[in-house]
């Protein structure tokens, strides 16, 4: 089964948005994705957007799903489950960009805590450590992600730019920066909420 989706993450907004931020993002991409807008209609965003909506304007609704999401933070992400992360060259180049993008989503989710433990990282990818440590060094040594104080990393604006860059490109880094909606996530998160 399918992830749910981060319902922060469809609105591009970051998880302490007060309800106004809420309404006011809410408003401005409806109208860019309502079905009934001739150049950027998109019914499938739209009832994603409105969904995500319902629930994080509703604080009540909101308590429970932050709680649900809190627990599958630490659960390991299905692509990684991918054989495309463990072997050889190609292997390596994927855990960097699986690295990248498992910060970038941090980053843009909660800029007051941008960075992740080492210990998340591993799970998160289901790799173990030693996967990580060259990943991580070569990352360091590029720019694109930084060791904070307390060892967690965080990603630089370099890595920022980079990912971003390479997202239209690298079939890869775009699915992992924009996991797909499908039908069968909209529907499974319509029965949970």
């Amino acid at each position: 089964m399918d992830k749910p989706l981060d319902y922060y993450e469809v609105l591009q907004i970051n998880r302490n948005a007060d309800i106004e931020t809420v309404h006011r993002v809410y408003r401005f991409m409806a109208m860019r994705f309502h079905p009934d807008n001739s150049k950027t209609g998109d019914l499938e965003r739209f009832l994603v957007l409105r969904q995500a909506y319902q629930v994080l304007s509703d604080p009540e609704k909101r308590r429970q799903y932050d709680a649900a999401s809190a627990a599958s933070d630490s659960e390991p992400l299905e692509i990684f489950e991918l054989q495309d992360f463990i072997d050889g060259t190609e292997g390596e180049i994927n855990r960097r960009l699986g690295v990248l993008s498992i910060l970038y989503h941090r980053r843009r989710r909660n800029e007051g805590k941008p960075s992740v433990t080492l210990l998340d990282l591993e799970r998160r990818m289901s790799l173990p450590r030693e996967y990580l440590d060259f990943t991580l060094w070569y990352l360091r040594m590029k720019g694109y992600v930084k060791a904070e104080d307390n060892s967690d990393y965080a990603l630089t604006a370099d890595g920022v730019d980079y990912l971003e860059s390479i997202s239209n490109s690298n079939k890869l880094a775009h699915d992992l920066m924009w996991p797909r909606i499908t039908s069968h996530q909209h529907s499974a998160h319509s029965v949970a909420a």
